[in-house]
């Protein structure tokens, strides 16, 4: 049973509260630019100039661990960090990177033969293309 002691010296999922753990989950609070752990720490490090690189990406993996976070590994140059742990896709601009959300359920069929041995929980769709900007950039379709 928690106490109100208890509930004001954790964030409610099983880690310790401090300045630099509410600074990044409030970064990420409604963030939809997927960030990476260098972007994060940039951003949380002006305000807090002792935050260390190790505090952020260890923060970051604690945050995943307990599902307050996504890690998406659709970028092959870094991992980046989405709050938003509702079902949804993702689609990633080939130029920029730029990733946006795609909401929803998509349906897919998973042969038999190939998920004989699985029990299948869920999924992630990823859709790759050129986003507005550099689409106008590159003058295509």
């Amino acid at each position: 049973m928690r106490t109100k002691n208890s509930e004001k010296k954790s964030l409610g999922i099983g880690i310790k509260r401090t300045p630099q753990r509410l600074a990044i989950l409030d970064y990420l609070d409604g963030n939809t630019a997927h960030p990476s752990a260098e972007e994060i720490y940039r951003a949380v490090s002006k305000k807090y100039h002792s935050m260390s690189f190790a505090t952020v990406y260890n923060t970051l993996k604690t945050l995943t661990q307990s599902g307050t976070v996504q890690e998406l590994t659709i970028d092959p140059d870094r991992k980046r960090y989405d709050p938003d742990t509702t079902l949804h896709h993702h689609l990633i601009c080939l130029t920029c990177r730029k990733i946006a959300d795609m909401p929803g359920e998509i349906a897919v069929d998973v042969p038999r033969g190939v998920a004989r041995d699985f029990t299948v929980i869920g999924n992630h769709v990823e859709f790759y293309g050129y986003c507005a900007a550099c689409r106008k950039k590159r003058k295509t379709p």
